[in-house]
């Protein structure tokens, strides 16, 4: 893990948890990107800022998956997204609080792309479960836990390389 700070990226066109993450994000003391295709309103604070990437295809995705690392948070539903910044090695959220992890994204992005399959070939699937309450709250507990298991792991490596160096 880097001697950067932790950074919260979020993929915040159709983000419903935004006022959780400034609120999480105040409280931790961590800086919050918020990316967009176009102008989106944030807080006046100084740890958030806002990211206008422009109204390409993917670039608010591309803007994040560049800049995304270990001991990042991103918070995304798209799952193509959610993959590369896995692969990055950052912490991934979906808004309903669902981790996406190195285990669980390989499948997820199967089923995905299996569902946009059979969409374009016709079938009706439904989509996304409509977001609850008790997602919000689900959310909040995993940013929360997710930010405290980033600060553990970075405070381990510093104990431990101190050690090392003191050998």
């Amino acid at each position: 893990m880097t001697d950067t700070p932790t950074r919260i990226y979020v993929d915040a066109d159709a983000c419903p948890v935004k006022d959780e993450i400034y609120r999480v994000a105040l409280r931790h003391g961590v800086p919050v990107s918020v990316v967009a295709g176009n102008f989106i309103r944030v807080p006046q604070d100084p740890l958030i800022e806002r990211i206008a990437a422009g109204a390409g295809m993917d670039a608010a995705d591309d803007w994040i998956a560049e800049r995304a690392r270990p001991g990042d948070v991103v918070v995304t539903s798209d799952i193509p997204l959610a993959s590369r910044c896995v692969k990055a090695g950052a912490d991934v959220i979906a808004p309903n609080g669902k981790p996406f992890t190195e285990e669980s994204i390989g499948m997820t992005l199967a089923v995905r792309n299996l569902m946009t399959d059979l969409r374009s070939a016709g079938e009706v699937t439904g989509g996304p479960r409509s977001f609850a309450p008790r997602d919000r709250s689900t959310f909040l507990s995993a940013l929360d836990q997710t930010l405290r298991r980033i600060q553990r792991r970075r405070t381990d490596a510093a104990v431990t390389s101190q050690n090392s160096s003191q050998v």
